[in-house]
């Protein structure tokens, strides 16, 4: 598998590539330079399980900014930097874990030599980050337009260029909105370099359609083999971006699961309970306990329990009783308004 490849890369206290569990990233949607409001952020993000945060640095304030935050956070950070070098160096100077930039976009190549000179210095792992939209115009014009071909092209030729300035600890990404071009571009540069990739979908859109994109396309991308981290980009709440990431790594047994597991059945003719309602309400009242079970919620109490018999616990629905069962053998029969409360003693009783 790539992953078990790939160049061991230390950012703050995590270390990432050659096989290490793969992390997941947010970045802030904040103003940087809003010290108060970036940090609560994070801070929310670390609770939600972030591993890595990135954070903007459009100016001057910004890049300042980075000291401050450093010392209230307690997950690495790391700087975006789009166009001024100058802004790289200063990210450095006040303590960020990992600089993120595209090196045909930083300017001449003494401009981009002065940062990694700097990054040198700390061993600053330097992120270079290419997407659809940041493919250089000769490599357009070689392939008629962006391509899954152009994406790795364009990488191998900024990652040459960092190497040829004698740094090598670098980790790549390569972005498209395009699901089945993302998916190409990064088999094809996992064959190419053996650098740790942060994936992603990028502009993958608002939670509703940027989830389904983004579970697509890091699915067929972490289960070849290929992924160190991984970022979920979505137009809204930056706690559902590490939710979904969670939730995906956890599907395809890539981080182990610390909270209780949750499957339902999708209702039918049979069912005679508002399963709907009574697996939101398990959810809401279960799902975040850090208990290491998984629950079945099913809407038949004659097939239920045996189509859920590799649940730990479930809980079938009927008209006006629910049966609670253990591994698909009933356990006991309860009125309906009984049925969670009664769950949650099994929970407890399981769990010990």
């Amino acid at each position: 598998m790539y992953r078990d490849n790939t160049k061991v890369v230390k950012i703050g206290d995590k270390v990432i590539g050659g096989g290490n569990p793969i992390l997941i990233q947010s970045m802030t949607n904040t103003k940087t330079h809003d010290i108060e409001a970036t940090v609560k952020q994070i801070l929310t993000l670390e609770e939600e399980g972030c591993d890595i945060i990135r954070v903007a640095v459009p100016d001057m304030e910004a890049a300042k900014a980075v000291y401050e935050i450093k010392k209230r956070i307690h997950i690495p950070l790391v700087t975006d930097i789009h166009f001024d070098y100058k802004l790289a160096l200063m990210s450095m100077d006040y303590g960020a874990d990992k600089i993120r930039i595209n090196p045909s976009n930083i300017g001449n190549l003494e401009r981009v030599n002065k940062v990694v000179e700097r990054a040198k210095v700390d061993n600053i792992p330097i992120r270079i980050g290419i997407n659809s939209g940041s493919v250089e115009k000769h490599i357009l014009d070689k392939y008629g337009h962006v391509t899954a071909e152009g994406l790795v092209e364009s990488t191998v030729n900024n990652v040459k260029i960092i190497e040829d300035m004698g740094y090598d600890n670098i980790v790549i990404s390569l972005k498209s909105s395009n699901v089945p071009m993302a998916i190409k571009a990064h088999q094809l540069v996992a064959e190419a370099v053996n650098y740790p990739l942060h994936v992603g979908i990028t502009e993958a859109g608002t939670i509703w359609s940027g989830t389904i994109k983004s579970a697509v396309g890091l699915s067929v991308i972490l289960a070849g083999g290929i992924g160190d981290t991984i970022r979920v980009s979505l137009t809204g709440d930056t706690v559902e971006e590490v939710r979904v990431a969670k939730k995906v790594l956890e599907t395809l047994d890539l981080r182990e699961k610390n909270h209780i597991e949750i499957v339902s059945c999708p209702t039918c003719g049979r069912t005679q309970i508002d399963l709907i309602k009574l697996a939101n309400m398990v959810e809401k009242r279960f799902g975040n306990l850090e208990k290491k079970i998984k629950i079945a919620v099913m809407g038949c109490v004659v097939n239920g329990p045996g189509e859920a018999k590799e649940a730990d616990l479930g809980i079938a629905g009927g008209k006006g009783v629910g049966l609670i069962f253990r591994k698909g053998e009933v356990i006991k029969k309860v009125p309906e308004d009984r049925l969670i409360d009664e769950l949650a003693i099994e929970i407890e009783k399981y769990t010990k």
